[in-house]
């Protein structure tokens, strides 16, 4: 399939790419007529790319029947509103039949989560990645890249073979590593996404990206809306501003090694009374004494 066909998925990977929750019902199991409501949220927002099966969505929680579950609710409730780039991951046949089952359902691009595996060659990463581009060849494949060794060379050599893999959730925290490997694999031949949403947006877009995924935008579509506005326009004083409104959020969301990073999107959600706060282990609910914090910055945000 040529570059031109995938237009309209590298359009949707330069803008804010929504990581949706996946909200859990008193019993445990996934609250479905509350996860289409705030999906239709971020529709109605004007959000216009959407990812089910992120990190953000508690993909590793899930169980596989739950997965399909969250993509068929995603892909129903979009319709022709948004483009739907699905997480999938794990073993590579379970990655593939992931991606089989989007692009079933009509999905035009899939996300590949890193690899989970204490020993990841260089080689063996490219080897994985082919696996799943070469079985849906006609899905844009966007890797999730947070391994701080992989070179751009590599991910050159996987787009060599597999012109499918059209862009990159990029996640290392480091503008200059980014800004490098970007110019190694090639600027203009992906779309570079800053994968640590609206904290790293403003160095990752100076470096190269134009798109940056976020699961802030779950509680306030308009704050990252507002950001990529201003960076599309090269206006990073006010792209900055917003970096301020959002930080203290973020930063409760990286504390600890990211322990709360779903937690406390879950946790404004709740005290909008969207969805109930309930995460799943290795993930706990925030302990009540910092409820209210959460509960404030989400308040002043005018949502």
């Amino acid at each position: 399939m040529s570059s031109v066909a995938f237009e309209t998925q590298r359009a949707a990977l330069a803008d804010v790419v929504a990581i949706p929750v996946t909200p859990f019902a008193e019993d445990g199991s996934v609250a479905q007529d509350t996860h289409r409501a705030l999906l239709r949220r971020l529709l109605d927002a004007g959000i216009t790319t959407l990812t089910p099966n992120g990190n953000t969505g508690e993909f590793y929680a899930l169980t596989p029947e739950e997965r399909r579950l969250v993509t068929e609710l995603t892909i129903d409730e979009a319709g022709e509103r948004a483009v739907v780039l699905v997480g999938v991951g794990h073993d590579v046949p379970t990655a593939v039949a992931s991606a089989r089952h989007a692009r079933e359902l009509g999905a035009r691009m899939v996300m590949v989560h890193q690899p989970v595996h204490p020993y990841v060659s260089q080689a063996g990463w490219v080897d994985y990645h082919r696996a799943i581009a070469e079985a849906v060849p006609e899905l844009g494949v966007v890797p999730y890249i947070r391994n701080a060794q992989l070179t751009g060379a590599r991910l050159a050599e996987l787009a060599d073979t597999c012109p499918n893999v059209i862009g990159v959730k990029y996640a290392v925290p480091d503008a200059a590593r980014f800004a490098a490997f970007a110019r190694d694999a090639g600027l203009e031949r992906f779309v570079w996404v800053a994968g640590l949403a609206e904290p790293y947006a403003p160095s990752y877009f100076s470096a190269g990206a134009t798109g940056f995924t976020s699961g802030l935008v779950n509680v306030a579509p308009a704050v990252s809306l507002n950001m990529i506005e201003a960076l599309r326009s090269g206006d990073y004083r006010a792209a900055m501003k917003v970096w301020e409104q959002i930080r203290r959020f973020e930063e409760l969301r990286a504390d600890s090694g990211s322990a709360n990073n779903v937690t406390v999107v879950k946790e404004a959600l709740a005290s909008l009374g969207l969805c109930r706060r309930e995460v799943r282990p290795p993930s706990k609910p925030l302990p009540e004494s910092e409820r209210a914090e959460v509960a404030a910055i989400a308040a002043g945000w005018s949502i």
